[in-house]
């Protein structure tokens, strides 16, 4: 690197001794694509064996850094430097060699393979001298990997018949294998649950213990106060600052990542003044799952669901929602008894599901945001079965502009969207509909603290407006915080229900456990 480079290095301690070395230096590195400043004049230092979380809203810059480094993307400008040397990785198999690795925010697996040919996939043992794979080698430390975690999994079994938190933990697994000195962990605990990310942060200071470095992206600031030792905040694919833990607040944080100031991420909610049912779900049977469910929700109301990973809240849903088929129990809109058999029922009768995994069920990542945003309602946007594309586009503008979304254009395809737009338009394609009840299942999950704050302003005005919402979260804070009620779920039963008054995480965690 040069010496230009080095000296812009941006320094918290510019003015004190350096004690600690620096495994890793970014020096001014930006990034154009076509149309977009993706990275601007960035910079960034990572100590060995230090957590070093990385923020900002969705589109600052995060990614494309983390791309840079891993060798999928190369600089415009600037430099890197890895261990006291000017490196150019041209892909991710040198910067893996070379020591770094990355836990990606999209689970990587394979399915139809089993979990230990998952972890050792591309890099196999064989027989000294013989090109024949070593399996029990391979089992034997996946077995060992799999006891350092303390998770109790059969290594013959099928990754896809894994949950996703399973799977998000042989992701990590799979990243420590490499042995590597630099770790990037990408939204790592996006899938797990409360009470398996302590456990997995004592994994994380292990590491540190033995001089591993980590860069932690994530958008639960709780967590990085947690584990992190310093951050680097970015904004507008600028560097805005680098704070260590005990020297910034929160509010500060927040502050620096969007730019303003956001003193209450939960907007004041105005309890719902009508008390009819605009929804109710009575006697609700799935064999091997529920028996005899009930729950309801008023006009105007936000009804949280809270409970474990496992315990069967998106189950329920999906079952409301048509998508898996009751045995028995009545559905009733608006007090008449509806038939809701397949999600084709449920639509027609007003009801409307944000999924989970917005990439998987709730978006067509190839397709443009046109095409997205008429997904579901294209029989309104059609005469003798001839779509009217002027007012597929005409609509589709107004919907971007009514949800603020951010985008070049309608015909931008939606996988080069930031995660909260991206959700804003899986919200938008239903609102079409018009619907009368509203399920959101995580609806913020994986995006930052200001998409948050929009998505939550969007469900309360829905909610203003009469709309009936179900919201599945597994953020207590989001739950207390948007909730006029909360029901509990333990082992596919509803456990208990809190009133907004009453509710606190200590309440719901007791339910949800069991107790």
């Amino acid at each position: 690197m040069s010496a230009s480079a080095r000296d812009l290095f941006p320094g918290e301690n510019r003015n004190k001794p350096e004690t600690a070395e620096k495994i890793l230096r970014v020096a001014a590195v930006s990034k154009t694509f076509p149309g977009v400043k993706a990275l601007n004049n960035v910079s960034f230092d990572l100590e060995r064996g230090e957590v070093h979380a990385l923020v900002g809203e969705n589109g600052a810059g995060k990614s494309t850094l983390m791309k840079i480094l891993l060798g999928i993307y190369q600089p415009d400008e600037g430099a890197i430097e890895f261990k006291n040397r000017e490196v150019h990785f041209e892909n991710p198999q040198r910067a893996l060699k070379n020591g770094i690795s990355m836990i990606h925010q999209e689970l990587m697996s394979f399915p139809e393979m089993t979990v230990w040919e998952n972890i050792w996939i591309g890099r196999e043992d064989t027989y000294s001298f013989l090109n024949i794979v070593d399996k029990s080698s391979m089992k034997k430390k996946t077995r060992e990997l799999l006891a350092q975690f303390g998770l109790k999994l059969d290594i013959g079994r099928k990754v896809g018949s894994l949950s996703v938190a399973e799977v998000q933990m042989l992701e990590i697994i799979r990243a420590i294998s490499y042995n590597a000195e630099v770790i990037i962990m990408d939204e790592p605990t996006s899938a797990i649950e409360e009470r398996e990310i302590e456990p997995f942060f004592g994994t994380i200071r292990k590491l540190k213990s033995e001089g591993v470095s980590v860069i932690y992206i994530s958008h639960k600031l709780d967590e990085i106060f947690r584990i992190a030792d310093r951050v680097s905040i970015l904004r507008d694919a600028a560097f805005i600052g680098t704070k260590r833990i005990g020297e910034i607040t929160k509010d500060q944080m927040v502050s620096m990542m969007v730019g303003r100031a956001i003193s209450n991420i939960y907007p004041v909610k105005v309890s719902p003044s009508s008390e009819d049912y605009i929804f109710e779900a009575r006697n609700i049977c799935k064999r091997d799952m529920f028996e005899d469910v009930n729950i309801a929700v008023k006009k105007g109301e936000i009804l949280g669901i809270a409970g474990l990973m496992g315990s069967g809240r998106s189950e329920l849903v999906e079952t409301l929602f048509g998508i898996r088929r009751k045995d028995r129990g009545e559905i009733f809109m608006e007090g008449i008894s509806v038939k809701i058999d397949s999600p084709k029922d449920a639509i027609k009768n007003g009801i409307a599901i944000v999924t989970e995994d917005r990439k998987l069920k709730g978006l067509i990542l190839c397709r443009d945001v046109r095409e997205n945003m008429s997904l579901v309602s294209l029989k309104n946007f059609c005469r003798l079965n001839v779509i009217n594309r002027q007012k597929e586009l005409s609509e589709s503008q107004k919907m971007i502009e009514a949800l603020s979304i951010k985008t070049p254009g309608l015909k931008t395809l939606v996988n080069s969207l930031s995660g909260g737009n991206q959700q804003k338009i899986a919200l938008g394609k239903w609102l079409y509909r018009r619907p009368k009840l509203l399920i959101m299942d995580e609806p913020t999950r994986g995006i930052d603290v200001g998409a948050k704050f929009e998505i939550y302003k969007i469900m309360l005005r829905l909610a203003g407006e009469g709309l009936g919402v179900i919201m599945i979260s597994s953020e207590m804070p989001e739950v207390i915080g948007m909730s006029d009620r909360v029901i509990v779920m333990h082992n596919f039963r509803i456990k208990g229900e809190l009133a907004r008054s009453e509710t606190t995480q200590e309440k719901i965690m007791k339910m949800a456990i069991g107790e």
